[in-house]
């Protein structure tokens, strides 16, 4: 009696298992066809972020710092840095190297185009001179155009390049919460491509976001090393000592004020 009770619990038992383990291997099915969501979103939403905090900037100064690979030339510079978003206009004071030139652009004046004159002797000889925006001698020193100054269009720069790769795989994204840009507590996000593709400018790209401000201080872009080597450093720009809503007027995007040298 004791056996038949067991085989017919068993009896009753297998078709519920069945049952079980049709739903389990369907549910596991599903999951796996669900679309995982792309490593990049999550920092494509921090980095928007970001952005909405710029919105609410007017203006602001800092030190602007950056590196440029330029015709296979590495070139350094730092200067103070007056920028107004509207209208657009941009104050540049070098304070190396080239400590003293000074360049000003406002959308709008001067057919677009920027006044720039250098140091000392230089200043005498050739005095203030207007180059367009994209000009040999401006692009020689430069990767990108004085209207692509700023963190907000550096940012918005990143969105949009973070936004293209996110349709394609191939990228390791990482997100460091508890960083640091010297003394300044940051969260650095970085994304990194395996291997070059004709649709990923960069092999490296990092965005440091002040973990205060929630504001973007530094952007570094790395190209593909050589065999054995780093990765070549192609684009760094850093702010610091930024001052949000200082109250920039005309007087600050004028040649007239005293305190330039045009």
């Amino acid at each position: 009696m004791r056996h038949l009770a067991k085989r017919d619990i068993m009896k009753q038992t297998t078709p519920y298992m069945l049952v079980a383990s049709l739903f389990l291997l369907f549910q596991l099915t599903t999951l796996a066809q669900e679309p995982r969501e792309h490593p990049l979103i999550p920092a494509i939403n921090l980095a928007q972020q970001s952005l909405n905090t710029l919105n609410q900037v007017q203006d602001y100064e800092a030190i602007f710092t950056k590196r440029e690979l330029v015709n296979g030339k590495l070139i350094s510079q730092r200067m103070q840095l007056k920028l107004r978003e509207k209208p657009f206009s941009v104050y540049m004071k070098f304070l190396e190297p080239n400590a003293g030139r000074e360049i000003l652009f406002v959308q709008g004046r001067n057919q677009n185009q920027l006044r720039a004159h250098e140091p000392g002797a230089l200043q005498s000889l050739v005095g203030t001179i207007s180059l367009s925006t994209n000009s040999p001698t401006v692009m020689a020193e430069n990767r990108h155009q004085i209207t692509d100054v700023g963190m907000r269009r550096l940012l918005e720069q990143l969105i949009k390049q973070w936004t293209l790769e996110s349709r394609y795989g191939e990228i390791d994204v990482q997100f460091y919460p508890n960083a640091m840009m010297g003394q300044i507590p940051c969260e650095v996000i970085e994304s990194k491509h395996p291997q070059p593709r004709k649709q990923f400018n960069f092999h490296i790209t990092r965005l440091f976001l002040d973990k205060k401000s929630r504001l973007p201080i530094r952007i570094e872009n790395y190209g593909w090393p050589q065999q054995g080597q780093r990765p070549p450093i192609i684009e760094e720009y850093t702010y610091t000592n930024v001052r949000l809503n200082v109250g920039l007027t005309e007087k600050d995007f004028s040649e007239q004020n005293q305190a330039y040298s045009f």
